[in-house]
């Protein structure tokens, strides 16, 4: 043994039990550190504990017992930020964020599902002398984070060339699960918006126009990873002799292609909607840009047509300093996919920020200002009301952004202009050719799906697909890892949502204080719950998630008999 070896040993076992472990000066190295308060690690299996670390300001760590092994991995989730203690820990070693749904190994910290693009960090646990220790460096410790491996040795090359056109989080899913997982072939995205991968989340939700502020990477970490970026538009593909052509005139050569382009939002086919100026539609920063260009000042008069996600969302972002009112096509919003009962609490709830709702309503027309007809004025319904309006914001959905594949006969592009996938994403009638994310319908296998076909527009659902679609790429023997769709929502307090209801609902349990908006609202297809909804309850959404990935959520007779989903253990075994 070397003699520094030895006496850093004896350094160790002559500091008082209540000092930290001896530790070495650089402050990126790992070093040992006492866990406060610990005397052994006794969890039980299941358990979780939030635990602080001796020497660093609001350092702390996650301890998980999962099989009765217990080990340490950051504490809070590196999505934004949530106490992993308040998640839900499954059979098979999963730690689930309470908040959004991330997901990471209880082993080793490592990705498992979106949101997160970060892992935990983890660290070596040790007991002695009537004390726990934890061995890692201060800095993830301190953030709770750990950005993955993508640097490969040499150069990318081979025989092997990924082109993934699109520049959004399924784009980001893809290549850094092909990183993470060893792929050392070439990697070309191509995206058409001028900046790297951002949460796209953050446009409506906060109305953010700096994309440096929401970007989910810079250009370094692309540049580390061997990922060649480029800001151009795919025109069309010949999918025969493997090449992607753009609008600049350059020429992309693939073996495995993946196409992440996102959605188109929608305009109104309607008179005034093309001919004036001040209606936007919102999708990207350049959007907001012109939105909140628009907005100056504030004490706006303005008008959000749609009622469905994006349309709340940024009435709830703009209500404060304006004055909104929201047009919408059902009698609550959101009431299609929530419900009447639901959909009346994010009305209230907006309402009592300011925003006025024009709900069942239809709209005529666009008509000019009077001071400048160049611009809208005022938006006219079908039933004679006339909104005045400094400007208009459509949150009228989005179609699938597959324009430059409509007169490619080697695809067949559904009604919905979407790509038919298997559960891997890969394209029907193609074994190179992956569709993820707004252009994807693929088979879902959760409750109440069967394996029907469905296209889910959620941010995180298109990074999840991502990571699936990069999963077969790599190993095109593996089974599929099927997730249960996840997103939220920010209606005054945070909705969240897991399941789908592709076949349809047709009864509603609501447990909780609606009138208080804090819910749970259990969604079921005959006795079968398909979907689940809250606000206020964290972490019940999460738990559902994992139990409907098992087979194990609970009927709608049991959850209308009193059954508490947080009183359910998580097992190990998948059933979809």
């Amino acid at each position: 043994m070397p003699p520094i070896t030895r006496l850093l040993q004896l350094l160790r076992q002559t500091l008082p039990r209540n000092s930290r472990a001896f530790t070495t000066s650089s402050p990126t190295m790992a070093q040992e550190y006492k866990l406060k308060g610990l005397t052994a690690l006794d969890l039980k299996p299941g358990e979780k504990r939030e635990v602080e670390v001796e020497g660093i300001e609001e350092g702390k760590v996650l301890l998980l017992n999962c099989g009765g092994k217990t080990t340490a991995v950051g504490s809070k989730c590196t999505h934004y930020g949530a106490p992993l203690v308040k998640g839900v820990l499954t059979g098979d070693g999963r730690i689930t964020c309470p908040w959004h749904g991330a997901c990471f190994k209880a082993s080793n910290g490592d990705i498992e599902n979106a949101p997160a693009i970060d892992s935990l960090p983890s660290f070596e646990l040790s007991e002695k002398s009537g004390g726990v220790y934890i061995n890692g460096e201060e800095q993830h410790i301190k953030s709770s984070r750990r950005k993955p491996k993508i640097r490969i040795s040499g150069k990318a090359g081979g025989n092997e060339k990924v082109v993934i056109v699109g520049g959004g989080s399924g784009a980001l899913g893809t290549l850094e699960a092909l990183r993470e997982n060893g792929f050392s072939g070439s990697i070309t995205m191509i995206g058409s918006e001028g900046y790297p991968p951002i949460d796209r989340t953050k446009l409506s939700k906060a109305l953010i126009d700096d994309p440096s502020k929401i970007a989910l990477r810079d250009a370094a970490w692309f540049k580390e990873g061997s990922v060649d970026v480029v800001n151009d538009e795919v025109t069309d593909v010949d999918f025969s002799s493997k090449k992607v052509s753009t609008k600049s005139g350059s020429s992309y050569a693939y073996t495995k292609l993946v196409l992440a382009t996102g959605g188109t939002p929608r305009s109104l086919p309607l008179p005034g909607f093309k001919e004036l100026d001040n209606i936007f539609l919102l999708r990207t920063i350049p959007h907001v840009k012109s939105i909140l260009a628009a907005i100056g000042s504030k004490n706006k008069k303005i008008v959000i047509i749609g009622s469905s996600f994006i349309g709340m969302e940024v009435a709830n972002a703009i209500a404060k300093d304006n004055t909104v009112t929201v047009v919408g096509m059902e009698s609550t919003p959101l009431e299609r996919i929530m419900g009447s009962s639901v959909g009346s609490i994010f009305q209230k709830s907006l309402s009592k920020s300011g925003v006025t709702f024009k709900m069942s309503a239809g709209v005529e027309k666009a008509t000019p200002s009077s001071s400048d007809p160049s611009k809208v004025g005022a938006i006219l319904l079908k039933d004679g009301t006339s909104l005045e309006a400094d400007l208009v914001i459509l949150g009228t959905g989005v179609a699938p952004a597959t324009e430059f594949l409509k007169s490619n006969s080697a695809v067949n592009l559904l009604k919905d202009g979407s790509l038919e996938t298997n559960e891997s994403f890969l394209v029907k009638g193609h074994t190179d050719v992956y569709a993820i994310g707004d252009i994807a319908t693929y088979p879902y296998h959760g409750p109440g799906g069967s394996g029907s076909l469905t296209r889910i527009e959620h941010w995180n659902v298109a990074q999840n697909a991502g990571r699936a679609a990069a999963s077969h790429i790599l190993d095109p023997s593996a089974s599929p890892k099927a997730f249960i769709p996840i997103f939220w929502s920010a209606l005054g307090s945070q909705l969240r949502y897991c399941g789908n209801t592709v076949n349809g609902w047709d009864d509603l349990v609501l447990k909780g204080s609606p009138e208080e908006g804090k819910f749970v609202a259990y969604y079921a297809k005959g006795d079968e719950i398909v979907a689940v909804g809250s606000m206020q309850v964290d972490p019940v959404v999460m738990q559902c998630s994992e139990l409907m990935r098992r087979g194990k959520m609970p009927s709608k007779s049991e959850i209308e008999k009193g059954v508490d989903v947080l009183e359910i253990e998580v097992p190990a075994e998948i059933t979809i």
